[in-house]
């Protein structure tokens, strides 16, 4: 018999008739079984404030796309679309698998600015119109790898997915220091 932690395998594993038992329990809540580790309220909840988080960002780039102008404004643009776009990903993402936990994603724009954990920026200035991007992707930054670290293994599904949402804000927040520098 292999052993995993001091713990014989067959006292690790639950035994299949179980599996399949517990399997047809509660069948409408889709993925989230008894093995799920989180708090789930918690989870959609912290995720709702991520998905305002991520469509404020669209908004943000969005203006900035069309309202950037100066010298370095093309290619600045050009990275605020980009941008844009990326964030919707995510707003996506992050929705389904909301609707996926049994929650409802919360797109209400009503509560959008106050759940959102950036802030909506309207500078004409590139120059700050780059730095309140780039504060904004240092507060996701900050934001996700809490949520990260929070979940643990209790949710190893929403961590990922939010891991992968990480590494492209950590890109999102190189760019716009680059774009920063070259202005100076």
């Amino acid at each position: 018999m292999r052993e995993r932690n001091g713990d014989t395998m067959e006292e690790f594993l639950t035994d299949v008739r179980t599996l399949r038992e517990r399997a047809r329990t509660n069948m409408k809540k889709g993925p989230v079984t008894d093995a799920y580790g989180a708090d789930l309220e918690r989870v959609i909840f912290v995720l709702n404030q991520a998905l305002a988080t991520e469509l404020v960002c669209v908004l943000r780039y969005k203006r900035h796309y069309f309202t950037a102008e100066g010298l370095n404004a093309q290619s600045a643009a050009e990275e605020f679309l980009e941008h844009a776009g990326e964030e919707a990903d995510h707003a996506d993402m992050i929705a389904a698998r909301i609707t996926q936990l049994g929650g409802d994603p919360d797109f209400s724009p009503e509560s959008l600015a106050g759940r959102s954990q950036t802030e909506y920026d309207s500078s004409k200035e590139l120059e700050k119109m780059i730095e309140e991007d780039l504060v904004a992707e240092r507060v996701a930054i900050a934001s996700y790898t809490e949520i990260i670290t929070w979940l643990g293994d209790g949710d190893p599904t929403t961590r990922r997915m939010l891991e992968k949402i990480l590494a492209v804000e950590e890109e999102h927040a190189e760019d716009m220091l680059d774009l920063l520098d070259g202005l100076k």
